[in-house]
């Protein structure tokens, strides 16, 4: 092969990269546009309001007295409850006890008092000033470790309202005279929320402070 045809072959690759070239130039600048200036793409997402109120405007969680679900709880479902506690406790009179105090005429009793058990301090502490009122049970079954913080029951609690009332009516028959059923409500009381807590009153004129006691 001669210069000439080697002339020949270098001028067209040379012309092919050139018309490439070409290209690439006329292409940015027909289509050439502007990078914006925050990368990213914008999502239209419609205004519903305000979140709060939206919040608030939701019906309140409404709060059964124990009074009044135990005027209709089922002492034979309570009963199968209690099989969740058979672990942990005993039931009948004289039962021995376990890892928990028998439950034999627990409504009433001074809480951290059940002969031969060996209680949490938190439990003596809380028994100086409580008895096991339905209320202070319905309170404590819902959740131990927060009625009582460090009481040695590890149970989580009984979630259901109903399951918890149940229980405490079948509870009350474990006894050689029931306490009677208290009081039953005749409103339910919705649960407070922080919205829903009451403003601060605007304080009364102070009354002049009395001398101290001699």
């Amino acid at each position: 092969m001669d210069s000439f045809e080697l002339n020949k072959i270098a001028g067209a690759v040379l012309l092919s990269l050139l018309i490439v070239m070409a290209l690439g130039v006329s292409s940015d600048i027909i289509f050439h546009s502007e990078a914006p200036e925050t990368p990213g793409y914008v999502i239209e997402v419609a205004d519903t309001g305000d979140g709060a109120a939206e919040a608030a405007a939701e019906p309140a969680e409404e709060v059964v007295p124990i009074g009044t679900l135990l005027a209709s709880a089922d002492a034979a479902n309570g009963e199968k409850v209690a099989k969740k506690c058979a672990a942990c406790h005993t039931f009948e009179q004289g039962g021995a006890n376990k890892v928990g105090p028998n439950l034999y005429e627990t409504v009433s009793r001074t809480p951290g008092t059940h002969p031969g058990f060996d209680y949490s301090t938190a439990m003596v502490e809380y028994g100086a000033d409580h008895v096991w009122s339905f209320e202070n049970l319905d309170h404590f079954l819902e959740k131990p470790k927060d009625a009582v913080p460090g009481t040695k029951m590890g149970f989580a609690g009984l979630k259901k309202a109903d399951d918890r009332a149940d229980l405490l009516a079948y509870m009350r028959t474990l006894a050689a005279n029931p306490e009677p059923l208290p009081a039953v409500e005749s409103e339910v009381a919705p649960a407070e929320t922080d919205a829903e807590a009451p403003a601060a009153e605007a304080p009364a004129t102070e009354a002049p402070a009395e001398a101290p006691a001699q």
